[in-house]
This record gives structure tokens, sequence and C-alpha cells, in this order.
């Protein structure tokens, strides 16, 4: 039977629309997901695990890493890097896993180079107000910080058209079962099945 190939999913949005937590219960349902830690040259934060929020590496250990190109995509972001590993990416779906990467659009750019079949997802504030009012409730960031991630969302925003598949985050439940129908109707591309189930096919033929 012919290997089949997992599939690559991006899931990008603006900081505060609810990305993070999407992508927690999303991995929470049991689909099989493989969700891609990504390195970072910022400070761990107290609430944070190594090696299952990100791979927390020194600034010049990651400035190397990308020299040696180690990395599917990378970004800086307000100061930080950020990278996801090309070999661990590469590895897991020609095992025939599905991976997701939760990255911004600089880096979703990158990877449709990489991959043009990659499955992209945008996920949508119901508003600019409701997304400042996401960001202030956080009580992480100052106002001036506030600003300029509400700068980088319009400009996240703007780049909407090159995706496949959009979300709006208004009811997290909602957007979650969205979100996962998204991946099972992609596993049941009809060249992944015919591939999957060759030999079953081939009976009817």
């Amino acid at each position: 039977m012919e290997r089949v190939l997992g599939n690559l999913f991006i899931l990008s949005a603006p900081s505060g629309t609810g990305k993070t937590s999407l992508t927690k219960s999303l991995l929470q349902r049991n689909i099989n997901l493989c969700l891609s830690i990504s390195y970072t040259s910022r400070l761990k934060r107290s609430n944070e695990v190594e090696g299952q929020d990100y791979h927390f590496v020194e600034r010049k250990t990651f400035e190397k890493m990308l020299e040696n190109g180690e990395f599917l995509e990378s970004a800086e972001i307000y100061g930080n890097l950020y990278g996801s590993s090309q070999k661990w990416i590469n590895e897991t779906i020609n095992s025939g896993k599905d991976v997701l990467l939760e990255i911004d659009g600089q880096g979703a750019q990158q990877v449709r180079k990489i991959f043009p079949n990659v499955v992209s997802i945008f996920i949508l504030p119901p508003s600019l107000e409701v997304l400042e009012g996401r960001l202030k409730n956080r009580n992480q960031d100052s106002k001036d910080v506030i600003a300029k991630r509400m700068d980088a969302a319009k400009n996240e925003i703007s780049h909407i058209s090159e995706y496949d598949y959009v979300i709006i985050n208004d009811n997290i439940d909602i957007a979650l079962r969205e979100l996962v129908s998204i991946v099972q109707s992609e596993r049941l591309r009809m060249l992944v099945q015919i591939a999957r189930y060759k030999d079953l096919v081939a009976q009817f033929l």
C-alpha cells in the first residue's frame, strides 16, 4: 500500500483572539494531532513548562540554529525570536501523523513556500472592540503594548485572503467544533483516502 503522509495544519490569529485556548482544546479532543513546539529566545514565564509551551533557548543558540537551517519557519516578534523545527516536522509528517503549527502570518508565508499543500486556518475576532477588550482583560500588557498589538492585528488580518479557512471566535465551543470539522474533512480528501484504502478500492475496479 502506498504510504500516506500526514497533513500539515497552520493556525494563525492576532494576539488575544483565543488561538492558544483553541489549540489546547483541540488537542484535548484526542484526534491524533501533533502540536509542533516552537523554539524561542524569550524568557520563560512562571506558568510555562519547558518542552510543553516552548523550547526556551538563548538568543545566540537560536541564531546558530537559524544559521544551520534548522527551522522550517522563523520570525522575530516584539524583540523575541520564534522558530519551528524542520527536522521534527518532516519526521512526524513522514510517519503519517498530522502536525499543527500555531504560528503568525510571517511564518505561514514561509511554510507555504515549502509545503504548498499546507492547510491554513485563520482565527478572526468578532470585532476590533472585542479584541481590544480581551487584550486589556488579560492584564499582561501596558497601554502602549496593547496599541502595538492592535496595529499588529490589523496587519495580520490584512493577509486573511491567503488562508484556506476562516473561523470567527465569538463562541469558543462553536469555534472548536468548526476547527475539528476542518481537520476531519481534510483527512477524508479523495487522494488521501484512495492511498489509505488502496486495496479496498481495487476490489471494485
